[in-house]
């Protein structure tokens, strides 16, 4: 076939020929795949929250569940708006007048923050010296990355445990060499958090800063040096910029996860870590407050949807002002 038959069957001209059979069916397939991402969000975000919201308006009962139900229909419509008249927002309030829940919210934000940009400080070397490697071996380099993901999260974590214990590898080795006099004392600290925070979500960071990095036309940086800009000026100046995109995915990709980690500062914090994770579980199961843990997840999912959405909207503002 020639390329003028081909060009023929492709114009507008062939679509508008085709069978409405035809037309409906390929309609449908770009409807559904429209579709499909809004129901996965319908049915594994939005109606979840729904539920945790509707549970955070009620109050704690001995029963099974927890809490007296609110917005039911089991008494019809007219009981369904009676109900309307009992909503409260006491838990909401509780929280406020409670000065654990703040004190958790906070750190929870700021361990979140720390070991967001030290992730970004190891990540970056990283996904740059990938970027940079030879195209034959960087096949080999992402998957020594995504390797970790193998094995349970839990063991991961638990083989920290073994590390930075006093008597853990870490502490033998170092008083082996000489480093050290006594044993140092990292596990049930912050430090341990940090730690095992960086080595979790190091994927994270690294594969979203590597897709950057990778299609960055280095022959600007060539450029950069012939005209006698120093590397490290090149590197903030070009390289850094232009690698933006991967760092702020990156760091939304750790930082989320990290504020409500619960895993990591269990086993590696100690009893007497503050984080909301850690805080919502014992409410849940400990305390079993429903309403309350309910109400603590609302906020938490609030505190860190609205930034991501606001700073959206503000790159979009920026695309179109840059068009």
């Amino acid at each position: 076939m020639s390329s003028a038959a081909t060009a023929e069957t492709t114009s507008p001209a062939a679509d508008a020929a085709k069978s409405p059979l035809a037309r409906l069916g390929s309609a449908f397939v770009n409807r559904l795949v429209i579709i499909v991402p809004y129901l996965w969000l319908l049915f594994f975000f939005l109606i979840p929250f729904v539920i945790v919201f509707k549970i955070s308006l009620s109050t704690t009962a001995i029963a099974m569940p927890p809490y007296t139900p609110v917005l039911d229909f089991s008494g019809g419509i007219s009981g369904f708006f009676g109900q309307l008249k009992q909503l409260g927002v006491d838990n909401y309030t509780w929280l406020t007048e409670d000065a654990l829940y703040f004190n958790a919210y906070v750190t929870s934000l700021i361990i979140a923050a720390i070991s967001t940009v030290l992730t970004l400080i190891v990540g970056y070397p990283i996904a740059y010296g990938m970027a940079r490697a030879p195209a034959t071996i960087r096949p080999t380099l992402l998957m020594l990355v995504i390797l970790p993901f193998w094995t349970s999260f839990l063991i991961r974590v638990y083989a920290w445990i073994g590390i930075l214990k006093p008597e853990g590898l870490l502490n033998q080795l170092l008083l082996a060499t000489g480093v050290i006099s006594q044993p140092l004392i990292i596990l049930n600290t912050y430090t341990a958090i940090f730690i095992g925070i960086v080595y979790s979500y190091l994927p994270f960071m690294v594969l979203p800063l590597y897709s950057s990095l990778e299609k960055m036309d280095y022959s600007l940086i060539e450029a950069a040096k012939d005209l006698g800009c120093p590397p490290t000026s090149a590197f903030w100046k070009i390289t850094f910029p232009l690698s933006l995109p991967g760092v702020i995915a990156g760091c939304l990709l750790v930082f989320i996860p990290a504020v409500g980690e619960f895993v990591i500062p269990d086993l590696l914090g100690g009893s007497q870590t503050l984080m909301i994770g850690k805080t919502l579980w014992n409410e849940f199961f400990a305390n079993r407050d429903w309403p309350v843990s309910s109400a603590v997840a609302v906020i938490l999912l609030l505190l860190l949807i609205v930034p991501i959405m606001l700073f959206q909207q503000a790159q979009a503002r920026a695309q179109e002002q840059g068009r």
